[in-house]
C-alpha cells in the first residue's frame, strides 16, 4: 500500500477539509461492512450492534445512559432492545436504588455475539493503526475527540473506565 498523502501545511482550507470528511465517511463505511453480513445472520442490524457495544463496554447501563450514548428516540431504542431481548441478547432488571431504572446487560449468548463482532472490528482497525505509527494513532483519537461536543465528552471518557 502506498505512504497516506500528507497533510498539507493548509489543512484547514476546503479541500483538506473535505478529504478528511470523505476518509472518515468511507473508513467508517467499510469497518461496519466488515459486521453487516455477522449481523444480517441474526436479523438484526447497525442498530443493534451499536447497543450491545455500548451493553458490553459497561453492564448494567441504565436504559436512560443507553438513550443518551445513541442519541436515538425513545421509541427507536424500545424497538432495537425488544428484538434483543426477543433474541435472548439482553436481560432487563430494576435498579436496587431506584426501582424505575432499567439496567441492561448481555446475556451469555449476547456477550458471544458482541465478541464475535467486536473480533472482526478490531481485526480491520488494527491493522490499519499497524499502517501508522503511534503518534498518527493520538493524533486520529485527537480529530475524532475534538468532534465530540465538550459536553459529551466525559460521558464517552466513562466508557474506557
Amino acid at each position: 500500500m502506498a505512504a497516506p498523502i500528507p497533510a498539507s501545511p493548509l489543512f484547514l482550507r476546503e479541500p483538506e477539509i473535505r478529504r478528511g470528511v470523505e476518509l472518515l465517511y468511507f473508513g467508517y463505511s467499510h469497518l461496519t461492512r466488515t459486521i453487516d453480513a455477522g449481523l444480517a445472520e441474526q436479523g438484526l442490524g447497525r442498530a443493534h450492534h451499536r447497543a450491545l457495544y455500548f451493553i458490553a463496554r459497561k453492564p448494567d447501563l441504565t436504559v436512560s445512559e443507553l438513550l443518551a450514548l445513541l442519541a436515538i428516540t425513545k421509541q427507536s431504542l424500545g424497538r432495537v432492545l425488544g428484538e434483543l431481548a426477543e433474541r435472548e441478547l439482553v436481560e432487563t432488571r430494576t435498579g436496587e436504588k431506584d426501582r424505575r431504572q432499567r439496567l441492561l446487560r448481555l446475556t451469555a449468548k449476547g456477550t458471544a455475539l458482541e465478541a464475535e463482532l467486536f473480533e472482526a472490528l478490531r481485526e480491520k482497525l488494527s491493522a490499519a493503526y499497524s499502517r501508522a505509527d503511534r503518534e498518527a494513532v493520538g493524533g486520529f483519537w485527537a480529530v475524532l475527540e475534538g468532534l465530540v461536543p465538550e459536553s459529551e465528552r466525559d460521558r464517552v471518557a466513562q466508557l474506557g473506565r
